[in-house]
């Protein structure tokens, strides 16, 4: 019987181990799943609005050409999910520098977006307030590459 007891004390403590590992493992995984998001959003949070207002000011197009057309000048680098488009297409609707119609205003099956005067002003005006964080920024790229890679 003492054995018995002995046993299943041992087994609760290695139970109680191995779940406290668990929830070590998963808050590391979580931590890491963070970070990724957080360099994700440096280009969906910071650059993808003011690139699409630059898409959009070689000429009219939809969301999904937009993302597409992102994905081309990048060679291939940065391809922005519709799902992150889309809402930004919605916001700067709202805000007036962008303007949706329809194709097909019957149909209703993709709307082409154009910028408006005040779309050409906010890009200008974003151009000018980002350079500067832009250079500082790929010139911190360049040293922690250095330091990290050569």
């Amino acid at each position: 019987m003492d054995k018995l007891d002995f046993d299943d004390r041992d087994l609760k403590e290695e139970e109680k181990r191995l779940y406290e590992e668990y929830k070590r493992k998963l808050a590391e995984l979580k931590k890491v799943q963070k970070e990724k998001e957080a360099v994700g959003q440096v280009f969906t949070k910071g650059l993808l609005p003011i690139y699409v207002l630059y898409i959009l000011s070689l000429g009219p197009t939809n969301g999904n050409e937009v993302s597409h057309k992102i994905g081309e000048r990048t060679n291939g680098l940065w391809v922005p999910s519709t799902g992150g488009i889309y809402p930004i297409l919605k916001k700067f609707e709202k805000q007036g520098f962008i303007e949706g119609n329809w194709d097909d205003p019957h149909k209703k099956f993709q709307k082409i977006y154009t910028l408006t005067e005040t779309g050409y002003k906010e890009l200008d005006n974003k151009k000018e307030l980002l350079k500067g964080r832009i250079e500082e920024s790929l010139e911190v790229f360049k040293i922690v590459y250095k330091d990290l890679y050569k």
